[in-house]
């Protein structure tokens, strides 16, 4: 009579708990390739840095206020990430045209390269992510990844 094991019933860990734990080790993965250049030239800058660039290539001329709401980053933090993108030549600064108090934010030239780079190498990272996916694995993980956001955002 040969023994079978029950690696089910044997799980240390209730799976649950390792949920936070996975999507923890995926993102340090996908940060470390980012940083690495997913395999080509890497970028000078930081995988917060490209977020930046991107919501400013979707929202030209939004203020540095618009970034701090939509990231939900203290306008410190949001201060030190525009000044280094600034100092880059990645972004630029110009007075509002009514109010000049108010600074809007553009990409430069060359930040319209770089994040054009950072897209194209962001979805050969997440091509690479679901490689032998089926098409229906694919809708479903994006459909738990989309549960996990909305029951986190709706905990005070």
């Amino acid at each position: 009579m040969s023994k079978e094991v029950d690696n089910v019933n044997h799980m240390t860990t209730p799976v649950d708990a390792d949920v936070l734990e996975i999507i923890h080790a995926v993102m340090h993965q996908v940060r470390s390739r980012q940083m690495r250049g997913a395999g080509t030239a890497p970028h000078d800058i930081t995988p917060m840095e490209g977020k930046v660039l991107g919501f400013y290539s979707r929202h030209p001329g939004a203020t540095p206020s618009d970034l701090a709401i939509h990231t939900g980053r203290d306008k410190g933090q949001i201060a030190r990430l525009i000044a280094g993108l600034r100092a880059k030549s990645l972004l630029e600064a110009r007075a509002d045209a009514q109010d000049g108090r108010v600074t809007r934010l553009f990409l430069t030239e060359g930040a319209h390269a770089l994040h054009a780079d950072v897209q194209r190498q962001r979805k050969e990272l997440s091509a690479l992510a679901v490689a032998g996916m089926e098409a229906e694995q694919k809708q479903q993980l994006l459909a738990l990844l989309l549960q996990i956001k909305h029951n986190l955002e709706q905990q005070p």
